[in-house]
């Protein structure tokens, strides 16, 4: 795969894609919008401070990679951008709409678990259960074309491995092993319970802070 984006780049790319499904009447995104976008503090992980200059420099170099276009027009005061990342003419990516999903999400958020992805991609997909999305991460994994995501060792005390996506160059699967000792028994499914419940309840708060930042825009 020829891609290979910065955690900067990773981040405006993930954020192009996110609302240009999520806010399509406000995309293309202007570069404070995505400056704004960049370092919303829900649904990113890791949460950033970036400066117009840093957004406008990833931009930059993304232009001349051919993955963002500047879409302004000539009577547009300020410009505006979109993605070119997939599923365009300019590039060999192509995405399903689940793929895309998916791949927006790890870019916003890093290494998920299916169960994860399957409750954040709610806006950008639709799975009709955990199966489904593990069945759509296996197939990324294992395209002919090169491999868009890869299967991280499973953490101790974890029913689900993460997944993690290689946009960003190979990774460096056993430095996600920890050496943290499993929780046992009962104690263990328990905590599960209580940690995919918490998720949950943070998930839709999350979506509902973005959409009051998203009406106060």
């Amino acid at each position: 795969m020829n891609i290979e984006l910065s955690p900067v780049e990773a981040r405006v790319i993930g954020c192009l894609i996110e609302k240009e499904v999520t806010t399509p009447d406000y995309y293309p995104l202007t570069l404070n919008s995505l400056t704004a976008a960049c370092n919303q503090k829900s649904n990113r992980e890791p949460v950033m401070a970036l400066s117009d200059t840093d957004v406008q420099q990833a931009v930059d170099g993304l232009i001349a990679r051919r993955l963002v276009s500047d879409e302004s027009g000539f009577n547009s005061r300020a410009s505006k951008f979109q993605h070119r990342f997939c599923n365009t003419e300019f590039g060999d990516l192509k995405l399903s709409k689940q793929e895309k999903g998916i791949t927006c999400c790890l870019l916003l958020r890093g290494p998920q678990t299916p169960g994860e992805l399957r409750t954040r991609t709610n806006r950008l997909a639709e799975f009709s259960d955990v199966k489904e999305v593990e069945a759509v991460l296996e197939k990324m994994a294992s395209r002919e074309e090169g491999a868009l995501v890869v299967k991280l060792p499973r953490e101790p005390g974890k029913r689900e491995s993460r997944y993690m996506h290689l946009f960003s160059g190979e990774v460096d699967v056993e430095s996600f092993a920890t050496a943290a000792a499993p929780v046992q028994g009962g104690d263990n499914e328990r905590i599960e319970a209580l940690e995919a419940e918490v998720s949950a309840l943070k998930e839709e708060l999350a979506e509902l802070r973005a959409l009051v930042e998203q009406l106060t825009d």
